[in-house]
């Protein structure tokens, strides 16, 4: 076999990806380009304000993340009962993600009500003036008491779009991230600045425009599903009840409870990260900020192609087409490491170009401008880690995705992040490029159990045998 043949495919085959790997990426690019609006639009508030808001923005990415392994992990099953037609075992996937999202949203909210200000001050701890650290902290309460509101709806918003999504239906939930999105924006426009009359609210106003946004989402969302009923078979009578069979629960607490814990180490891995870079420099939240957000808006190509490829991959391990699941899943690593190399072209410019946009210090700028450098650096590493953490997941070992995932970056990045900033003098840029280096073997090690195949073998025959 040639180096082309194991490692490029044919046409039909990019067709196949780019049919469910688009919708995805075109709502992730709608949803991160509005949060890139946010964040422009917060940081002309100034360096303090934007630092509040995003200390906060990441602690809830660690509750986003634990809502997106939940859904996804039952999802597993989601995607391999549509590959069979199994109708009541996707209502019984789609009842359990609401069940477990509810549990999730209470934990949340007990947390951010007895730990918020502790949170915040972890991030408050690096050099800087004692003043500016009490008004962030000041900033960050004040946006998170309003934006904890709008944790409910997202929750049961993620349930409805990861099940349209894994039943083939992708086009809705991009839809329906458009009108959230730009309500969010005009609120943003009119509350955060106080433009046509409304109060000037700063942060309030752009934690305002958050929840009301996540309401209209869900609205949108469930009542397109409402008037869609007989395209959407598996969709009817599923609020009847949310009774599900007591040893499926099991199993889906089984493979979907690694997963979600994957995604809680995984996010609460970069806040980690982001703290340990704010004990170098108290500035480094607001440079942290601005390369995430753009990072975030840029990689919206090869995470779609991530989960596409879970998805494409999930049914080929449905009908039990095992040897063609290893193939693609070569060829599709190879693919979106491509599409990370090319991404990296347009993030160096990127890097030269965005700090410019905010009203923040001459040194948030080029720490900002040096975080995107490095990033670019590491994309075609990092595309490729996030196909091979959706190709091990497609499988359902979840452990071993875990594993491979959060586990590694907190030992090949975490762990050198903490002993770096505690027990050195190292400046916030040589340790940022440390941390990202630690990818490279993070991606060596996945793409050993991608080769070796554990992965490969069906739920739904697992299910099936008892």
């Amino acid at each position: 076999m040639s180096i082309r043949q194991k490692y490029f495919a044919d046409k039909a085959f990019y067709r196949r990806i780019l049919a469910v790997m688009l919708p995805i990426m075109v709502q992730n690019a709608i949803t991160n380009f509005v949060g890139l609006l946010d964040n422009i639009m917060v940081g002309r508030l100034g360096t303090l304000e934007m630092s509040g808001v995003a200390i906060i923005n990441t602690l809830v990415s660690i509750y986003n993340g634990c809502i997106f392994g939940a859904v996804s992990g039952v999802g597993i099953f989601t995607v391999e009962y549509h590959g069979t037609g199994n109708e009541e075992g996707i209502r019984n996937s789609v009842r359990f993600k609401i069940l477990f999202a509810a549990v999730l949203v209470a934990l949340t909210e007990l947390v951010f009500l007895t730990c918020g200000d502790f949170l915040i001050g972890l991030y408050l701890e690096g050099e800087g003036s004692p003043a500016d650290a009490v008004q962030i902290l000041v900033y960050g309460k004040q946006y998170l008491e309003i934006v904890m509101i709008g944790l409910v709806p997202y929750a049961f918003t993620q349930c409805f779009y990861s099940t349209l999504r894994e039943c083939g239906r992708a086009v809705p939930p991009m839809v329906t991230g458009l009108i959230a999105m730009s309500v969010k924006v005009i609120l943003n426009i009119l509350l955060i600045f106080g433009n046509l009359g409304f109060p000037r609210l700063g942060v309030a106003g752009a934690a305002i425009a958050v929840v009301i946004s996540r309401f209209a989402e869900l609205a949108v969302i469930a009542l397109w599903t409402k008037f869609h009923l007989r395209e959407l078979p598996f969709m009817q009578g599923v609020f009847r009840s949310l009774k599900v069979p007591g040893a499926l629960q099991l199993e889906m607490i089984r493979r979907a409870a690694p997963l979600m814990v994957n995604e809680a180490l995984w996010t609460g891995g970069v806040a980690f990260m982001a703290q340990c870079y704010t004990t170098r420099e108290l500035t480094a939240v607001a440079a942290v900020s601005i390369s995430s957000t753009f990072y975030n808006l840029l990689s919206v190509t090869f995470i779609a192609a991530g989960i596409a490829i879970g998805i494409l991959i999930g049914r080929q391990l449905g009908v039990r087409a095992f040897e063609r699941a290893k193939e693609e899943a070569r060829k599709m690593i190879v693919f979106t490491a491509l599409i990370g190399a090319a991404v990296a072209v347009v993030f160096v410019g990127v890097a030269f170009a965005a700090p410019a946009l905010y009203n923040v210090t001459a040194e948030v700028r080029r720490t900002a401008r040096d975080m995107l450098l490095i990033t670019a650096l590491f994309l075609p590493v990092n595309s490729a880690l996030i196909c091979a953490y959706y190709v091990v997941r497609s499988g359902g070992k979840t452990v071993l995705t875990t594993f491979l995932d959060s586990g590694l970056m907190w030992l090949f990045q975490c762990v050198p992040a903490y002993v770096l900033s505690r027990f050195t003098e190292i400046r916030v840029i040589p340790l940022y490029f440390w941390v990202q280096f630690g990818m490279i073997l993070k991606l060596a090690v996945n793409l050993y159990f991608v080769r070796r195949g554990d992965w490969v073998h069906s739920l739904v025959e697992e299910e099936a045998g008892g």
